[in-house]
């Protein structure tokens, strides 16, 4: 009998043991459960229509509740920043698209939209209004776009490829570039 009873006492700590690293588990997301309920905060692709290629046949739909579970209090944390990369590299993406345009760089800073393409266009004009409504369609409508075909412009945009929002007068010099943008067509 007393050889049992500390038997049962150390059965008792490591499924106490065992439940707690189940939930720990839990909370670090490593453990998915699957069933009806979906969690949309889930990075799982098995809920996003993702079939492993990067063109999607099919639609995109995504609910969200204010609160799932009454009196749960609601994050703030599904608020998504603009991956600004992602951004340039889809303005530049599509505006080689464009019949006559054949080189695109772009810049995507917090506020504007910076884009230099080379164009043997002889209508400026109308190629500077397609290439800004192209960008127009990819960003917010809070940005200012501004574009040039002068490809001279070309190395003051990459110069801030390399910098950010922080960096030590970054907005002067982008004023400045886009005073000298501005001297381009840029569209209606």
């Amino acid at each position: 009998m007393n050889k049992i009873i500390p038997l049962i006492c150390l059965l008792s700590l490591s499924l106490l043991a065992a439940c707690n690293n189940n939930d720990q588990s839990a909370k670090d997301g490593l453990y998915q459960e699957s069933g009806n309920t979906v969690n949309v905060n889930d990075q799982r692709a098995d809920i996003y229509n993702k079939n492993g290629k990067d063109v999607s046949e099919d639609f995109g739909y995504v609910r969200h509740q204010r609160s799932p579970v009454t009196g749960q209090q609601v994050s703030n944390d599904h608020y998504t920043p603009l991956d600004r990369e992602k951004l340039a590299d889809t303005i530049s993406k599509l505006a080689t698209d464009i019949p006559n345009v054949d080189d695109v760089s772009t810049l995507v800073t917090s506020e504007e939209v910076l884009v230099v393409y080379a164009t043997n266009a002889d209508n400026r004009s109308t190629i500077a209004d397609q290439v800004k409504k192209t960008a127009m369609s990819v960003v917010p409508r809070w940005y200012q776009i501004y574009v040039t075909d002068n490809t001279a412009l070309r190395k003051n945009v990459e110069n801030f490829a390399t910098m950010d929002s922080d960096s030590i007068r970054t907005e002067y010099a982008i004023d400045e570039l886009i005073k000298e943008m501005k001297k381009s067509p840029q569209g209606k």
